[in-house]
């Protein structure tokens, strides 16, 4: 049975009428006398669903939104309301499973907070499509720092190389009407120190995000930090360039923490406290490197070196739209007011920052340091 023989099924047999809602009991015993074809925690979602209105009705809107694995409330409510059948023990102590199975439970253990978000997470993961984004933006990042590494002979601090500004990639705002430089300075980075620190958390919190909650939200969420970061430096720091994918890093990183820490309770990785600890110190410590080399060049410089403002900026659009992406698992976005919200917020940020770039280095005359 297909999922549109299935739907019309459940119509024909439960809403005869058309009326749009569906008797709770009598699904639940046409979900238990039929073999629908549906993996175990979708089945469990279904009677979950029927089981949580209280006036003994399912949309049946709702019904199709969640057999259809769309992001929708039922899926939310079917888990507030409670009088769930889901299995109480926990995943961990499945057997016989292989590699791949083993490393989503672990993602899954990762980044939910809810038994029932992990359970209907590791039966409908799919491998196709991989979280190609995160590991595209990495391995370009690492590709590019090869190129410019062999090039300048410098693997370290390469922005005191007289030609690293040179890179038609590089933010610097002399080349403010170079819009691209704006998101294109995320696949330069100031040396293996900093590639390193980024591309270590990009794989190790990035993809397992990027597998839960799908590329569109997490491509969106990184770039939006990017963008945030270099906006950020042309109005604070208005004669610093920017290098690095640090405002997307952060952006991801923030969200995720805060995320970790609003569900304390129900997180279920291991040694979180101490991880937690560790993460915050290395993200600090980032920080105080940039703020570092930004006031106290270790080299003698040709120009400001690159600023630190881009990491704070990614920090707050991670706890803001992160945070909003990261608590919608398997929920649209668009119903969500404090979605729009969020995005009113980023929009009129960006208009200011565009007026700003256009208008306020002629009017406050800011000297910069002339373009490379």
């Amino acid at each position: 049975m297909d999922r549109s023989s299935l739907l019309q099924l459940i119509q024909e047999q439960l809403d005869p009428e058309n009326t749009g809602f569906i008797g709770a009991d009598t699904f639940t015993g046409l979900v238990h006398s039929h073999e629908l074809p549906l993996d175990p925690a979708k089945l469990d979602m279904l009677v979950a669903l029927a089981q949580s209105n209280e006036r003994g009705q399912v949309c049946y809107q709702e019904l199709v939104d969640l057999i259809s694995s769309k992001r929708s409330s039922s899926f939310k409510r079917a888990i507030a309301n409670g009088q769930r059948a889901l299995p109480q023990d926990g995943m961990l102590d499945e057997p016989g499973l292989g590699v791949y199975k083993r490393f989503v439970r672990y993602v899954a253990y990762e980044i939910l907070p809810r038994e029932v978000d992990r359970h209907w997470y590791f039966y409908r993961h799919r491998s196709c499509p991989p979280p190609v984004f995160m590991a595209s933006v990495t391995l370009a990042q690492i590709i590019v720092f090869l190129c410019y590494g062999a090039r300048l002979n410098k693997w370290v601090l390469q922005t005191y190389h007289p030609e690293y500004m040179k890179s038609p990639l590089v933010y610097h705002p002399g080349h403010r009407a170079r819009a691209w430089r704006f998101l294109t300075y995320m696949f330069m980075h100031v040396g293996l120190e900093q590639l390193g620190f980024n591309a270590l958390l990009q794989l190790m919190i990035g993809v397992p995000l990027e597998m839960v909650h799908g590329l569109l939200r997490i491509s969106l969420l990184y770039l939006a930090g990017v963008l945030a970061g270099s906006l950020t430096v042309s109005i604070t720091d208005m004669r610093a360039p920017v290098v690095g994918g640090s405002g997307g890093v952060y952006a991801l990183c923030s969200a995720h923490l805060a995320n970790v820490v609003m569900n304390w309770a129900g997180m279920r990785c291991p040694y979180k406290l101490l991880r937690m600890v560790l993460a915050l110190v290395c993200m600090s410590s980032e920080v105080g490197r940039a703020v570092w080399l930004r006031f106290s060049p270790p080299l003698p410089a040709s120009g400001p070196q690159p600023s630190f403002m881009a990491h704070l900026a990614g920090a707050v659009v991670g706890v803001s739209m992160g945070l909003t992406i990261l608590r919608s698992y398997e929920e649209r976005l668009r119903d969500q007011c404090g979605w729009w919200v969020v995005l009113l917020a980023y929009g009129t940020f960006l208009l200011f920052a565009i007026f700003w770039n256009i208008f306020a280095y002629d009017l406050l005359g800011a000297h910069i340091p002339p373009p490379p």
